[in-house]
C-alpha cells in the first residue's frame, strides 16, 4: 500500500524558496527534480514498523529565529551542550531555521578548514557540495522522505578538512528547534580528504510535547584514503516530533569511521546508520543507545557493507524500553563477494522496565564470501538478578542498583561522546527518560 503524504509545498514554493536563498541553478533544479519525484516514491518500510499514521506532512518549513551576539545570551538549556572551559568554541549553533551563531577557529580557517551552516556552504561552497550532495551515500530516489529531503532541505552544516590536515579539537553542531511546530529538514555533510583527521558531535533539542511536526534530517560522511572521522549525536526532539533519520559514511582505503549515537527521542523514531566499507584495510565502530518509554515507536538499523578486503566492522546497539513503548534494533553485518579477510561483529541487547515494554534485537550477517570472520550476539530482557542480588548485598538500594546498572548498560555510547559537556547532559537526559 503507497502511503499518501499531503504538503502544501509545491512547484511554486520550493522555487521561491531556493531563490530567497541565492541558491545555484544546479540547487534549484536539483530540488524541483526530488519534488517532482517524491509524487511517485512510496514511504519508508521499516522491519516490522507501520509508519502509515506517522506524521511527516504537518509542519512549518521556513521558520526564522533571532541571531545572539555571545554564548552568554542562550538560555540554561542550550549552555549546558557548552564546554565553557575553553575559549574557541568551534560551533554553530542553528535555532529553527536560522543561524543564530557561528564560530571556527582562525588556523583551522587558514588550514582551509570549513565548518559552516549548509545555505552558506551551498552560496560559496557550490562545487564540493554539488560533487558529495545526494550523489553517493544516500540518493533521492531511494523512498518518500528522501525525495522530499532534497526538496526541502532547510538547514545543516558542512564540514571539510583538507588533506593532510587533523583537527585535534571536536566540532560541534546545535540545532534547536526552539518553534514548536517548525520542521528540521538539515543535511549535515563531512568530508574528510586523505590522511586527515577529524572529531564532530551535534545535538538536536525541541520542546514541543503537544504540538505536531517532523524531523527529516540525513548526513552524509566522506572519509577519503587513510581518514578518520568520529561522529558523535544526540538527539532529543520531544513527543511533538516524528522523527526519520539516515545517516549514511563511505570509507575508502584505511580510512576510519566511528559512530556514537544516544537516540533520546520522545516522539515516534525511524533511525537509520549505515557505513560502506569501500576500501581495503577500512574501519567503522558504530554504537547506538536509546531509551524509549510512555507509548514511543522506534525503529533502529545499524548496517556495516563490506566492500573492501580485510574491512572491519563493528555494531553495537542498547536499548532500555519502560511502559509501553516499543523498539526493534536491526543490526546488519554484510560482506560482499571479493571482501576476502573481512571481520564483521554486532551486539543488539534490550533492557523492559514494564511488563507492557517490547523490545526485538535482530542481528543479521550476510555473508557472500568464504575467508572472513563474523559474529553476533542478542538478547531481550530484564534487568540481571544476579547483578541486582550483588549490589544490594553491598548495601544499595534496589533503585539505585537498578540505576546503576542501566547507567553501565548505556555507558558505551555516553563514554564515547568526545565533548564532556555533551556527555553530562546525555547522562541527565537518561537519569529523566528513565527515573
Amino acid at each position: 500500500m503507497t502511503v499518501k503524504v499531503s504538503l502544501p509545498y509545491d512547484k511554486e514554493y520550493v522555487t521561491q524558496f531556493s531563490q530567497g536563498l541565492q541558491e545555484p541553478e544546479w540547487m534549484q533544479a536539483f530540488r524541483l527534480h526530488a519534488l517532482e519525484k517524491s509524487a511517485s516514491l512510496d514511504m519508508p518500510k521499516p522491519d516490522k514498523t507501520n509508519v502509515s499514521n506517522w506524521n511527516f506532512s504537518d509542519f512549518k518549513h521556513d521558520v526564522s529565529g533571532e541571531t545572539i551576539a555571545s554564548l552568554t545570551d542562550l538560555p540554561d538549556e542550550i549552555q549546558n551542550f557548552l564546554d565553557h572551559e575553553k575559549e574557541q568554541q568551534n560551533l554553530v549553533i542553528q535555532r529553527n531555521h536560522t543561524v543564530a551563531y557561528g564560530e571556527l577557529d582562525s588556523k583551522l580557517k587558514e588550514q582551509g578548514v570549513v565548518f559552516t551552516d549548509m545555505k552558506t556552504a551551498v552560496r560559496e561552497h557550490s562545487d564540493l557540495i554539488q560533487e558529495y550532495y545526494m550523489t553517493d551515500a544516500v540518493h533521492v530516489d531511494e523512498h518518500r522522505l528522501t525525495a522530499l529531503h532534497a526538496a526541502l532541505m532547510n538547514g545543516g552544516v558542512f564540514l571539510y578538512v583538507p588533506k593532510n590536515v587533523e583537527v585535534e579539537e571536536p566540532l560541534q553542531a546545535i540545532f534547536w528547534q526552539e518553534d514548536p511546530e517548525a520542521s528540521l529538514i538539515n543535511h549535515v555533510l563531512v568530508v574528510a580528504e586523505e590522511n586527515s583527521s577529524v572529531t564532530y558531535v551535534e545535538n538536536y533539542i525541541s520542546h514541543n510535547k503537544e504540538e505536531k511536526t517532523s524531523a527529516n534530517n540525513i548526513t552524509e560522511v566522506f572519509a577519503k584514503a587513510g581518514a578518520k572521522v568520529s561522529f558523535g549525536a544526540v538527539d532529543n526532539f520531544e513527543a511533538g516530533t516524528t522523527v526519520y533519520t539516515n545517516r549514511r559514511g563511505v570509507a575508502d582505503r584505511d580510512a576510519v569511521i566511528e559512530w556514537a549515537l544516544g537516540q533520546m527521542n520522545e516522539g515516534d523514531t525511524i533511525s537509520e546508520n549505515i557505513t560502506h566499507l569501500i576500501g581495503d584495510n577500512s574501519h567503522s565502530d558504530a554504537k547506538t543507545v536509546a531509551i524509549g518509554r510512555g507509548s514511543q515507536k522506534q525503529n533502529f538499523t545499524a548496517n556495516i557493507t563490506h566492500f573492501g578486503k580485510a574491512s572491519e566492522g563493528y555494531i553495537l546497539q542498547h536499548g532500555v524500553m519502560k511502559d509501553k513503548s516499543s523498539a526493534i534494533f536491526n543490526g546488519i553485518g554484510k560482506i560482499e563477494h571479493g571482501a576476502t579477510k573481512s571481520n564483521a561483529e554486532q551486539e543488539s541487547r534490550v533492557l523492559m522496565l514494564s511488563k507492557d515494554a517490547r523490545g526485538d534485537a535482530n542481528p543479521i550477517l550476510l555473508i557472500d564470501e568464504d575467508d572472513v570472520t563474523a559474529g553476533h550476539a542478542a538478547s531481550v530482557g530484564r534487568v540481571d538478578p544476579v547483578q541486582m542480588y550483588y549490589l544490594m548485598s553491598r548495601g544499595i538500594s534496589q533503585l539505585e542498583a537498578e540505576r546503576l546498572i542501566i547507567h553501565g548498560f548505556l555507558a558505551p555510547v555516553v563514554k564515547q561522546l568526545p565533548v564532556e559537556a555533551v556527555k553530562q547532559q546525555l547522562t541527565r537526559v537518561i537519569e529523566r527518560k528513565v527515573y
